[in-house]
């Protein structure tokens, strides 16, 4: 049995899939709100279903049963400004997790984020060094709140305290994939876009503030949420694997790029038009990130990520131009 937090969101569901279609028993610890959440589990038979706030009590009932716990839930919006509630949700609620699964000798996956590492100044390599971790600067409280758990894990591996028997934090950079449709706001620009694109509408992407990146050469790491979810599966089964791993592809690509992905997926001819970046996120807007993926390969995970053109493709045409767009 695996439990699973935020497994109605977007990650979480296309885990809670993974792992079913596996026959796998997937407890979901979530809220599912109005925005249609519930719809990312509709296809999917569930041991329980619960609350955050039944977490613990749900933990030590099912506690001969679950084999590991995967900690994907999270405020996760980087325009979140209420700092104490991120803190509560992306660091506390971890840390009780955490000493839970060293008490119980249980393996952990955690969510961490790309936004860990800030505008980039400081590279991208997921050295889990703690003097490695102490250079980055996180530029928003979602981040910070990521790299303080990061770090809190690290500090107490490297000085020997007892941790869980597994465990593992996943740097996630650009995920993008079904089941994202309740993100609002962080909903990804090819949910937003294709079908506008798919009728005729211009692609509006971001002119960029910087000399040395022309309009939409601004860079990503994109990563199809099916690697994802591979990777944690391939955690999973091979309980001694432990660290703090980057997850993108190692493959950074411009928005250009991205929509020209996107023009080919909907068979329409690119038509793109630039807009001002919000004054509200250009203070920490990102022009660069692409993921040092060494470490995941040295750990011994070998699998190719799909490469961008196939997966827009395939997440355009299979589910956001389909009649039911969830997996």
């Amino acid at each position: 049995m695996i439990f699973v937090t935020g497994g109605a969101g977007f990650i979480g569901s296309n885990l809670v899939a993974a792992l079913t279609e596996r026959d796998r028993s997937v407890i979901v610890c979530d809220r599912l709100g109005r925005e249609g959440k519930w719809q990312n589990l509709a296809k999917r038979e569930l041991a329980d279903i619960l609350a955050p706030e039944a977490m613990l009590a749900a933990l030590n009932y099912h506690k001969a049963a679950i084999t590991a716990v995967v900690h994907l839930g999270a405020i996760t919006s980087t325009s979140e400004t209420d700092a104490d509630a991120i803190i509560g949700n992306n660091f506390i609620l971890s840390h009780t997790l955490w000493r839970w699964c060293t008490a119980n000798e249980k393996p952990l996956i955690y969510a961490s984020s790309a936004a860990t590492y800030g505008d980039g100044e400081a590279g991208f390599s997921d050295d889990e060094r703690p003097a490695a971790l102490a250079r980055l600067r996180p530029r928003n409280p979602y981040g910070w709140s990521k790299h303080l758990f990061d770090r809190r894990v690290l500090r107490a591996v490297a000085s020997g305290e007892k941790h869980p028997p597994q465990w593992a934090g996943l740097k996630f950079f650009n995920v993008y994939g079904p089941n994202e449709y309740h993100k609002g706001p962080m909903l990804s620009l090819i949910a937003r876009s294709a079908a506008k694109l798919a009728a005729g509408e211009p692609l509006r992407l971001f002119r960029s503030q910087r000399f040395d990146y022309p309009d939409g050469g601004q860079r990503r790491d994109f990563i199809h949420v099916v690697d994802v979810v591979d990777v944690m599966l391939w955690l999973l089964d091979n309980p001694k694997v432990s660290g703090l791993f980057n997850l993108g592809t190692g493959q950074s690509h411009s928005w250009l790029e991205l929509g020209g992905a996107l023009f080919a997926a909907v068979g329409k001819p690119e038509r793109i038009e630039f807009i001002d970046l919000p004054q509200e996120i250009a203070a920490a807007y990102q022009y660069f990130t692409e993921a040092e993926m060494g470490r995941l390969r040295a750990a011994g995970y070998e699998s190719p990520f799909t490469p961008l053109e196939a997966g827009v493709a395939d997440y355009v045409q299979r589910y956001l131009l389909a009649a039911d767009p969830y997996r």
